[in-house]
C-alpha cells in the first residue's frame, strides 16, 4: 500500500516537471517570434510605375521690341524743335527733331553755286578742247575742279538733311534724351525707338535642355500683369556659344496684341513644351534617399529592404523619373526608410 502511494507520486512529480518544461519551451518560442517581429521595420511601399509624360522646361526672361534702335545725332547745334514724346508711335521717316540749320542752308547755297560754276567752266574747257583752244592739262584742271565742288556740294546737302532728325524704323518712342534748347554734337543720344507690333524673348538655357530645342519650335508665353492669358510665341534663334555659366542665350518672338497689349522690359515666362516623352519610369519624391549626386532607393524583395543606386531624369510634379536602376513593377519604399540598411527584413504596412 505504502509503496503504491510512494509510485504515485513520483509520477505526478514527473508529470510536474514535463508540464513546466512544455509551458516554458512555449513562452520561449514566443519570445523568440516576438524578437523576430520587433526586428521587422514597418514600411509603407508603392509600385514603379511607368507614366506617360510630357516634359515642361520653364523660365522667367525679358520681353524686348523685335527691333529697338538708339536714335544718335549725326549734327551739331542747337535743338529749336521737337516732334516726338515719348509713347508716340511712329512711322519709319517720320520728323523726331529739329536742329538750327541757318549755317547749313548758308553752306549749301554756297556749295551748290561753286558747284554750278565749276560744272559751267568745265563744260566750257570741253569744247575748247576740241578746238585745240586749251591744252589737255588745263581740261584736266577744270575737271578735277568740279569733281571737288560736286563732294563739296554733296556734303553740304547730307549736312543740312542732318539738322531733321527722323525716325530710322516704325515703332514707339520709349525714351527721349533732349528737349527744346539742347545743345547737342555727333553721336548724342536722342530718343529710344522700339518696335513692338513683335516681341521679342530673350532666355537663357542650360546645355543639358538646349539639344531639345529648335528653331520654329511652338512655345507659350505668360505675364503676371495678364495671368489669365497665355501668349503663343516662336523659337526665334539658339545661340550655339554658351556663357560664363555654361546656359545657352535663346530668343522667341511673340506677337503683341491689342488687347493685352505687352510692354519692352516686362518679365515674362517661357513654357517649352515641345520636349515631349513618351513614356518614364516614375515614383514619388519621398522614396528618394541619399544626395543627388548619388541618388538611392530601398526596393522590397521577399520582404527585405535592398538598397539600389538610381539615375534621376525629370521632375514631374511630385514624381521623379527614373532612367536607370528599376524596373516597371518593383516594389519601392516611400516611407520608413530612416530605419532600414541594406537587407533589412520589414514589414509592409497600408
Amino acid at each position: 500500500m505504502k509503496k503504491g502511494l510512494l509510485v504515485a507520486f513520483v509520477i505526478l512529480i514527473i508529470a510536474g516537471v514535463v508540464a513546466i518544461l512544455f509551458t516554458n519551451r512555449a513562452k520561449n518560442q514566443a519570445k523568440v517570434k516576438s524578437a523576430i517581429a520587433l526586428n521587422n521595420i514597418p514600411v509603407t511601399v508603392t509600385q514603379a510605375a511607368l507614366q506617360k509624360i510630357n516634359e515642361t522646361l520653364s523660365i522667367v526672361g525679358s520681353l524686348y521690341g523685335e527691333s529697338e534702335v538708339n536714335v544718335l545725332s549725326e549734327t551739331q547745334g542747337r535743338v529749336i524743335a521737337i516732334y516726338a514724346n515719348i509713347g508716340d508711335r511712329l512711322a519709319k521717316g517720320s520728323p523726331i527733331a529739329k536742329v538750327d540749320d541757318e549755317l547749313k542752308q548758308a553752306s549749301l547755297l554756297s556749295a551748290e553755286a561753286n558747284y554750278e560754276k565749276t560744272k559751267t567752266d568745265m563744260e566750257r574747257y570741253k569744247k575748247l578742247n576740241q578746238e585745240k583752244s586749251v591744252n589737255d592739262a588745263q581740261l584736266e584742271v577744270s575737271i578735277q575742279a568740279y569733281k571737288l565742288a560736286e563732294a563739296q556740294y554733296i556734303i553740304a546737302k547730307r549736312q543740312l538733311s542732318d539738322t531733321k532728325i527722323t525716325s530710322p524704323i516704325s515703332g514707339v518712342v520709349t525714351s527721349r534724351a533732349i528737349e527744346v534748347g539742347s545743345v547737342i554734337g555727333q553721336n548724342t543720344p536722342i530718343v529710344n525707338i522700339a518696335d513692338i507690333s513683335t516681341m521679342k524673348l530673350k532666355v537663357n538655357v542650360s546645355e543639358g535642355d538646349v539639344f531639345k530645342l529648335k528653331p520654329g519650335q511652338e512655345v507659350d508665353v505668360k505675364t503676371e500683369v495678364y495671368p489669365e492669358k497665355m501668349f503663343k510665341g516662336k523659337i526665334k534663334n539658339i545661340s550655339d556659344k554658351s556663357d560664363e555659366a555654361h546656359t545657352y542665350p535663346i530668343e522667341v518672338t511673340v506677337p503683341n496684341s491689342r488687347e493685352y497689349p505687352l510692354k519692352s522690359g516686362m518679365f515674362a515666362r517661357v513654357y517649352f513644351s515641345s520636349i515631349k516623352k513618351d513614356e518614364a519610369i516614375t515614383i514619388p519624391r519621398g522614396a528618394l534617399i541619399g544626395s543627388v549626386r548619388n541618388p538611392q532607393v530601398f526596393v522590397i524583395e521577399n520582404d527585405i529592404a535592398k538598397l539600389r543606386n538610381v539615375v534621376v531624369g525629370t521632375e514631374i510634379g511630385n514624381d521623379l523619373e527614373i532612367t536607370q536602376g528599376l524596373t516597371p513593377g518593383e516594389t519601392v519604399v516611400t516611407s520608413g526608410q530612416i530605419n532600414l540598411k541594406d537587407s533589412t527584413p520589414v514589414t509592409i504596412t497600408k
